[in-house]
């Protein structure tokens, strides 16, 4: 082999080694650039992800917001923010105020027992029935199951009276009441499961809505205020609470609400004449 194709072919080698080098120079550097632009995409996206947390955690909740909004009235309700609700034929003379919480147990031990004679009475026209929501154990438990229970009764209430009725007892019923520390109420879809085993409820779009939308969150806010100004008016906390003419309805015991149909009968009818 002569020198001058020998030095030829080295020099070929190091032409051929320097382009390589210098292409894979190249893919480094845009391997770097790629690298260094997801990098900032990412710090982006995450700074993004951070700040929406950051808005989102600093929102309102449903309940601070509805706190803003304006009081949208059931239909059939009267009084001012529509918090009279009362149901029953206008030749009824009196009036019995049922307070209750729809997380209550003992209400629902009432409802379940004395219920059914209350809405006899009430079709027959013994006298009229009032109901006023309590909310308050949503604080003492925590959670928003009286709130959205008692917003959900609005809508039922929006749909007619009878339709509430069923609801209410529904809602209390042996089945469907939960223990009063399972927050089982604030579900839309547990409650709307309550209200299809109302005919008058049972696959209504519009009572959906409203209780997924909260119509009556407002509402069912000022009802528990009312509950806690007559609280204080008539010397109550707890719930059931029976009033008639002002005046506290209660059991045997002189203290609590009368939890049997009998008892409640005898006190209903002392009442009915005082």
């Amino acid at each position: 082999m002569s020198k001058r194709n020998s030095q030829t072919a080295k020099t070929a080698a190091r032409e051929r080694l320097r382009a390589e080098r210098e292409r894979q120079a190249k893919r480094a550097k845009i391997k770097r650039q790629i690298v260094v632009a997801c990098s900032a995409v990412a710090v982006v996206a995450a700074a993004g992800g951070i700040g929406y947390a950051v808005v989102q955690a600093n929102k309102p909740g449903r309940w601070d917001a509805a706190k803003d909004q304006k009081v949208v009235a059931p239909a059939h309700t009267t009084g001012k923010d529509g918090t009279t609700v009362v149901i029953g034929k206008d030749t009824a003379k009196k009036t019995l105020a049922v307070y209750e919480d729809p997380r209550c147990p003992i209400c629902a031990h009432f409802e379940q027992s004395v219920g059914p004679t209350v809405k006899k009475d009430v079709d027959e026209g013994k006298y009229k029935l009032q109901f006023v929501g309590a909310t308050f154990l949503d604080g003492n438990l925590q959670g928003e199951g009286s709130r959205k229970a008692l917003s959900s009764m609005g809508a039922a209430l929006n749909v007619s009276p009878e339709a509430f009725f069923e609801y209410k007892a529904a809602l209390f019923s042996a089945k469907f009441h939960p223990e009063e520390t399972d927050d089982k109420f604030k579900d839309d879809a547990y409650l709307i499961k309550v209200a299809d085993t109302v005919d008058a409820l049972k696959n209504n779009k519009a009572f959906q809505n409203d209780v997924k939308n909260g119509t009556f969150d407002k509402w069912a806010l000022v009802m528990s205020e009312k509950f806690d100004e007559d609280g204080k008016k008539y010397d109550f906390q707890g719930t059931p609470t029976l009033v008639m003419d002002g005046k506290k309805v209660t059991g045997s015991d002189g203290q609590g609400a009368p939890m049997t149909a009998g008892d409640f009968t005898t006190a209903i009818d002392k009442a009915l004449k005082g």
